[in-house]
């Protein structure tokens, strides 16, 4: 009998909650005003229409609230958050959310999957990810069933719908996260010793191409923000994404990402469009977000021109972070062969940062790798700067071998190196 008077109480409360926000929604079309971009107005619009159900249920004719507060907290999200998903939002430990179907939904932590135990219904999710979409100018329709968009608070919103899935839309957002803004934070994360922060910050102030390697939320887009936030602040700097992730402190700075087709099947912006138009606006620095298809013989065309840059790609390990940088130019067309793709790798990039998570759900570097500039037997040559050994990531004795960049910039990067073997 308990049992059955907890569903009641339940069902009750959500008929109330629905009861009120109606009410609200009523009113927003009356006044003609937006909520979604108006917080404290939503807070007040809920409030009213909460207190006038307030004094209804005292007179009989519903029931009562248990926590006026509560209620309106939970309405407020409703209408201008997203429901039930909310608090997940708010909470900074969440890291990712994922729906797998309307009462399969996990969010993670420290890179640890957990069961919400939270059900929705097919309608509700629908809702959801059209609210989620709502800034973004982007679709989701059977001619178009996959999306990727960027929440207002900068988080990336993927989703799948049927028939590409079995039976229920697939939602994944991977949060933004305001902690994590320099190499100086990750050190005290544990991510990486200081010794190899303060390399790699040399590494950026001398203009240095670096490629950021790891797995799915290895943390690669943390390492591009942070190596972003160690360059100097009156660099100009452009970043073109297929969706916004990065975050760049510099006051001169352009993001730019990709566009999906028009219903028409036109409009569409590519990520190889984006980065040779970033080419003509004058970046110090240029930074492709991800590379995974021919974008990446534009983007080494770029950085082989003299432009310091920087990337992220899925590899694991950082050698074959290199391998793969020399097959995906390969995709652009049959009169790119790996004659002029390996070589000009070699001489673009200058270090690969490589990334992992660990079965815990730590996030650390594992390696940093020097490059040469030297191709030997169809291979590029390249030494181990740092390497993970016994639990911590150790400076292996090598030093860097091309430091033209290194002392154009009046930065001596050798003796720094000599200085944490000592």
């Amino acid at each position: 009998m308990g049992g059955n008077a907890s569903a009641r109480h339940n069902v009750s409360m959500s008929n109330a909650l629905a009861t009120i926000a109606d009410q609200v929604r009523q009113r927003v079309r009356r006044d003609g005003v937006d909520l979604s971009r108006d917080s404290e107005l939503a807070s007040r619009y809920v409030r009213d229409e909460v207190r006038r159900y307030s004094e209804r249920a005292l007179g009989g004719s519903v029931p009562l609230l248990a926590d006026e507060a509560q209620a309106a907290r939970e309405v407020v999200a409703a209408l201008t958050g997203y429901g039930p998903l909310q608090p997940f939002f708010d909470d900074d430990t969440v890291e990712e959310l994922w729906i797998n179907g309307p009462e399969q939904i996990f969010v993670a932590r420290n890179g640890v999957p957990e069961f919400t135990g939270i059900r929705l219904t097919d309608s509700q999710v629908r809702d959801l990810v059209e609210r989620m979409l709502q800034t973004s100018g982007r679709r989701v329709d059977l001619s178009s069933p996959f999306v990727d968009a960027s929440l207002p608070d900068g988080s990336r919103l993927h989703v799948v719908i049927p028939d590409v899935t079995r039976r229920h839309w697939a939602v994944n957002v991977r949060k933004f996260s305001q902690r994590i803004r320099d190499l100086d934070r990750l050190v005290e994360l544990g991510s990486l010793p200081q010794h190899a922060a303060d390399y790699l910050r040399l590494c950026v102030l001398s203009g240095q191409n670096i490629v950021v390697s790891g797995a799915t939320q290895s943390g690669k887009t943390t390492m591009l923000n942070a190596l972003l936030a160690a360059g100097r602040p009156t660099e100009r700097v452009v970043t073109v994404e297929e969706t916004f992730e990065l975050s760049v402190a510099s006051r001169d700075s352009v993001g730019m990402q990709c566009r999906q087709p028009s219903l028409e099947g036109t409009g569409e912006i590519s990520l190889r469009r984006l980065i040779k138009e970033a080419l003509r606006m004058r970046p110090d620095r240029l930074v492709v977000g991800e590379v995974r298809d021919a974008e990446s013989l534009d983007l080494l065309i770029a950085l082989n021109s003299g432009l310091p840059g920087m990337s992220s790609i899925h590899a694991n390990s950082a050698r074959e972070a290199l391998v793969k940088l020399c097959t995906l130019p390969l995709l652009a067309g049959r009169n790119i062969d790996s004659s002029f793709v390996v070589p000009t790798v070699a001489s673009s990039v200058d270090v690969v940062v490589h990334c992992e998570l660990t079965s815990n759900g730590t996030r650390r570097v594992a390696e940093i790798l020097s490059l040469t500039g030297e191709v030997s037997d169809g291979v590029i040559d390249s030494g181990v700067l740092f390497q993970f050994v016994e639990g911590t990531l150790l400076h292996t004795g090598a030093v860097p071998v091309r430091l033209a960049k290194f002392q154009a910039a009046g930065i001596d990067p050798v003796s720094h190196l000599l200085e944490v073997v000592a």
